[in-house]
């Protein structure tokens, strides 16, 4: 028996409604894979401007650059926030964005939670039979506690002698600061949060206030002065160590410093002396002391150095010089600043010539990878037997390039900035302790080139 006329169509307009959802949802679909690939280029394209603005931060950069790169990176997070989710729920993930599986450290303490079965450990959910336990898995997680603050309270009981009557009470303890109310650990954490965190006073009081702790932003600040003082014979006694070494590594960067009075940001220096020998074998732990200063004269490292006497790796800053004239100190250049000439001059418009110097650089730089760590000795037989040669072979393509270029170049001048130097620069290949270039003092002030709001005067 064939439907009525009015069943088939009623199962024709189901049908339509349906290829008509069918279609909204391709529509949809296909509207929303539009919208992630275009989130995904637009990441993609953000995180090469990042690297290029990083790249251009690494010399001297303005307050203008930092902003941006500041402001770059937050519009990334937000975009890779959000990508998350959707990420976590593809049932087929992009290959090139899976993230490794990296066990947490062994020294983080562990909480076990055992998670039993919703019948117990003791009887079957099926028959009522009883358990035996066959294994275990186990999943971790990271998590995190709140920081707590606490009081420490300290009583002093009194005593008194039922035959002399003399009182007995145990010292009152030390303190961080002369009638103060924080310990030693709550000026580490300020002082670690500030300088080392970058996280400004009035930011750490807004923390504080949101778990009921009102301390005012100028305590803070005062507790901060007295813990400089408090570490000041520490830095004193870290410098005297420091200016003991045969090689120490300087370096400098710019940092904004607040001018109230006149109304603007002004530009202060942050300089960094470093004693590291462990590429050299050293088993001698590193050190490093900073020094802040108003401005960028020499006085500052000729003062901060006077007693020092050895080897000096460092950028070709003038303000060495009066070091090096003394015959006290001894001059090491560094080539990943001359490489970055080259390369800064080679990026935006590749040449056979540069591609050739970079490619003999990278060579020396083979060398020292294979050598990092071990003795002198065996440093100094490396860079002669295979370094030198290398060096000689670029020193002639430097001088044929120089005669062939126009003196007034970018190339030419970036030529002439090695050339100039090259006693300095190939210094390194007859002393095994020296380095072959100067990165150890530029991670050492990584972290302040990278985030560092402007400080007060």
């Amino acid at each position: 028996m064939s439907d009525s006329p009015s069943i088939i169509s009623d199962k024709d307009a189901r049908i339509a409604a349906l290829e008509a959802l069918l279609a909204e949802r391709d529509v949809a679909l296909a509207e929303a894979r539009a919208e992630l690939l275009h989130r995904d280029l637009l990441i993609e394209t953000m995180r090469v401007q990042l690297a290029r603005l990083r790249r251009m931060q690494f010399g001297a950069s303005s307050e203008k650059l930092n902003a941006e790169i500041a402001q770059l990176e937050l519009a990334l997070e937000e975009l890779e926030a959000a990508a998350a989710p959707v990420a976590q729920g593809s049932p087929t993930p992009k290959a090139e964005r899976s993230v490794p599986v990296r066990a947490f450290p062994d020294h983080l303490a562990r909480v076990d939670i055992v998670a039993e079965p919703a019948s117990g450990p003791c009887a079957c959910p099926s028959c009522g039979g009883a358990l035996r336990r066959l294994s275990a898995d186990s999943a971790e997680q990271l998590d995190v506690a709140p920081v707590q603050w606490r009081v420490v309270r300290t009583i002093r009981p009194k005593y008194s002698c039922r035959s002399c009557e003399k009182i007995v009470q145990a010292p009152a303890p030390i303190k961080a600061i002369a009638r103060g109310k924080a310990t030693f650990a709550t000026l580490a954490h300020i002082i670690v949060s500030k300088f080392d965190h970058h996280l400004p006073l009035y930011r750490q009081a807004e923390m504080m206030a949101a778990q009921g702790i009102e301390i005012d932003r100028s305590t803070l600040a005062g507790w901060t002065g007295q813990a400089s003082a408090l570490l000041d014979p520490i830095i004193s006694r870290i410098r005297e160590e420091g200016l003991k070494a045969t090689k120490i590594h300087a370096d400098d960067t710019p940092v904004p410093v607040l001018d109230p009075g006149r109304g603007r940001t002004a530009t202060g220096r942050l300089w960094t002396y470093v004693v590291d020998d462990r590429a050299s074998g050293s088993v001698t732990p590193p050190l490093a002391w900073y020094r802040f200063t108003p401005d960028r004269t020499g006085a500052h490292p000729q003062r901060e150095l006077a007693g020092f006497t050895g080897h000096l790796q460092a950028d070709a800053y003038a303000g060495y010089d009066k070091l090096y004239q003394s015959g006290r100190v001894t001059e090491v250049a560094c080539w990943a600043h001359f490489r970055r000439k080259i390369f800064d001059i080679h990026k935006p418009k590749p040449t056979a010539l540069t591609s050739d110097i970079l490619a003999r650089i990278a060579a020396l730089y083979s060398v020292e990878a294979e050598v990092r760590g071990q003795p002198p000795n065996a440093r100094h037989d490396a860079r002669q037997n295979r370094t030198k040669p290398l060096i000689a072979e670029l020193r002639t393509v430097l001088d044929n390039a120089h005669r062939r270029l126009s003196p007034k170049s970018a190339l030419a001048v970036a030529i002439a900035y090695g050339t100039k130097r090259w006693t300095a620069l190939t210094r390194f290949i007859d002393d095994g302790r020296l380095e072959i270039d100067n990165n150890i003092a530029e991670r050492s002030l990584c972290g302040f080139r990278r985030c560092r709001p402007p400080i007060p005067i």
